[in-house]
């Protein structure tokens, strides 16, 4: 099934997957990195028609050099752990670096009694121990609690902060994610960041996930420019495209000068989320946006001196 899908990458006709990467002015070095986040074929993934081991090779195909792994597929490989060594043998294979984790379905960090956070923390453990056996640097986690915003900040702190203390000796870094509730409010998400008060402890901002309880939206650029200072990955979520390539509902220029006005330069993920086009579609669309911009504030950087 995995040529089938990467047979029709090079068959989409308003992208190619070959498309030499990175800025296109000469001399001029990338403001940023671009990976790929398995989100982006999660339907693939949910029908079987990928092997989750395979996913260096597929990600390879878009040139990209490093992925972002989503946990929910790779349960039943944790059981064996020569399906995780041949999983770290096909990316080091494919030049693939194994960034990080995204730890999806796992209980709440923030649960409000003790022994339920302890259950959670355990039930991380095994991803901080995969990351750094892949050669990672984090796994990323969901900000979820229940109760008051002062509570959620009390409960969720001492979670993450626990799990901070078992991943340091590991290297791995915690990063939290802006996504439900509470934690779509940039200023709520990084109080909670600050109390947790460890160096191993970070934020992977997504440039979606905004939407509060009550249905109303957080401003995004608000919330990635509050969580920036605390970030250590970036999720580049699109969900679809005018006829001029841009994305609807994100203004990528402004989203990523934030970024870059952060001081951070590393990688950034692809993480299509859309209907209209395919999956493989809408990768390389989000790929073209975000080499496009790559190329604009890289010559504005060069023309500036910087």
């Amino acid at each position: 099934m995995t040529g089938a899908v990467l047979t029709g990458l090079r068959s989409v006709p308003e992208a190619r997957a070959d498309d030499a990467p990175g800025p296109k002015v000469p001399g001029a070095k990338a403001p940023f990195k671009i990976s790929l986040s398995q989100r982006s074929l999660r339907q693939e993934y949910v029908a079987a028609r990928l092997d989750p081991l395979d996913f260096p090779r597929v990600a390879s195909r878009f040139g990209v050099d490093a992925v972002e792994y989503v946990s929910t597929f790779y349960e039943s490989k944790l059981k064996n752990k020569r399906d995780l060594a041949e999983l770290k043998r096909r990316a080091a294979g494919e030049g693939i670096w194994s960034k990080l984790i995204i730890v999806d379905g796992a209980s709440a960090l923030g649960a409000p009694e003790p022994k339920s956070r302890r259950r959670a923390i355990d039930e991380h453990k095994k991803w901080v121990e995969a990351a750094a056996f892949l050669g990672g640097h984090a796994v990323s986690v969901r900000a979820t609690s229940h109760g008051s915003e002062d509570d959620q900040v009390k409960w969720l702190s001492d979670g993450v902060r626990s799990l901070c203390k078992f991943s340091e000796p590991f290297g791995i870094d915690i990063l939290l994610e802006n996504h439900d509730g509470f934690s779509a409010n940039g200023t709520w998400l990084g109080e909670v960041l600050s109390a947790v008060g460890h160096p191993r402890c970070g934020s992977r901002p997504d440039f979606g996930n905004f939407k509060l309880d009550d249905g109303r939206e957080y401003d995004r650029y608000q919330g990635v420019r509050e969580l920036s200072p605390f970030a250590r990955a970036f999720s580049a979520k699109a969900y679809d495209f005018n006829d001029r390539g841009e994305e609807t509902s994100i203004n990528y220029a402004q989203m990523l000068k934030i970024v870059l006005d952060a001081g951070y330069h590393g990688h950034v993920a692809i993480e299509y989320e859309g209907k209209r086009l395919s999956e493989q579609a809408g990768i390389l669309r989000t790929q073209q946006l975000l080499e496009r911009v790559q190329t604009r504030l890289a010559a504005m950087a060069g023309s500036s001196g910087r």
